[in-house]
């Protein structure tokens, strides 16, 4: 039923628990593709000796269930599409490398996709894993929402904790294919790009119990976000939304989700002299009377004071950092 998606780069310290999590599952109708993307560690290594060892250790059925697609780097998205297209089941569940699943997780969803047929795309509740302590993930839904289907961008604007995570997602393959999967040219949120495009169009359901683990104990170098670098605007999904725009204009709930968005994510972009100008033309798109006043006081505060306080607040951070690793 189920064909589980891995992209993997250079993850050797977490690969071989995120493949165990797969086949420990409790319901076994699935396929694993690992996609490589030209590593340069010993994470192939770690998953070749982890199968022998299974197999060693009399499960001979390892090999059915996994495959190994190598390529050279081309990024996340590209390994995801390529695992996509190798796919032979009409689900695709997403696992990134350095993340682990519940064993029921599959089961879970099996269940989540039979009662709400009519979805697309289907997520579960997760929990985000920071210094080795598990919380479960913000959601904006409310407490006693069990599963069903969900306005998403109205449960994300809630809390800006996203309701879909790419290691908590199933979608139909075929839905995948007719939207042309991740695209490659996005270095950050490539994935917000692909939820949205579905969630505007059709069905999403959601299953509010915690069945992911999403990793924040990642080596800084190895992060989806560059420690203090900035992405190039045309490498991040919040300068790239344009083809949208009519959609934003006529869903207010989109519009909702897409202002929040930008004044959230876009402080770093205004303070940099390289990119503010990229960020001023996002930012002119915001309603600001529907912005908390803080923002507002904040974005119009002298550069100048910004810049020093952002400077001051990422300086105490790292020196946070070098305490915790020496303590």
């Amino acid at each position: 039923m189920f064909s589980v998606i891995i992209p993997l780069y250079n993850k050797a310290a977490h690969i071989e628990k995120a493949i165990q999590s797969v086949l420990n599952q409790s319901f076994h109708e699935f396929e694993l593709i690992v996609v490589n993307d030209g590593s340069t560690d010993n994470s192939l290594h770690i998953i070749e000796h982890y199968l022998r060892a299974q197999q060693q250790g009399g499960n001979t059925s390892v090999r059915d269930h996994v495959r190994i697609i190598n390529q050279e780097n081309t990024g996340v998205s590209m390994a995801r599409n390529n695992g996509v297209k190798a796919a032979k089941y009409d689900y695709i569940a997403f696992l990134d490398a350095d993340d682990w699943w519940h064993k029921h997780y599959l089961a879970e969803m099996k269940g989540l996709i039979e009662q709400y047929p009519d979805a697309s795309l289907y997520g579960s509740s997760y929990y985000q894993v920071k210094n080795g302590k598990r919380t479960k993930a913000p959601i904006g839904v409310e407490s006693h929402f069990t599963a069903g289907y969900i306005d998403y961008c109205r449960v994300y604007a809630k809390t800006l904790c996203m309701p879909i995570c790419s290691s908590a997602v199933v979608i139909s393959k075929k839905v995948f294919l007719e939207e042309n999967g991740f695209k490659p040219d996005l270095k950050l949120g490539e994935d917000f790009d692909l939820w949205i495009r579905v969630a505007l169009k059709r069905k999403v359901a959601l299953l509010n119990k915690p069945l992911a683990f999403y990793n924040h104990d990642v080596e800084i170098k190895n992060r989806a976000v560059k420690g203090n670098g900035l992405y190039r605007p045309d490498e991040h999904y919040i300068f790239n939304l344009d083809y949208l725009h009519a959609a934003e204009m006529r869903n207010e709930s989109f519009k909702t989700l897409l202002d929040a968005l930008r004044v959230y994510v876009l402080f770093p972009y205004y303070l940099n002299e390289e990119t503010r100008i990229a960020a001023v033309h996002e930012l002119e798109k915001v309603d600001w009377d529907n912005q908390p006043i803080k923002e507002r006081i904040r974005y119009r505060s002298p550069l100048i004071l910004l810049q020093t306080y952002s400077h001051i607040m990422q300086t105490g951070s790292a020196v946070k950092q070098k305490l915790k690793h020496w303590m």
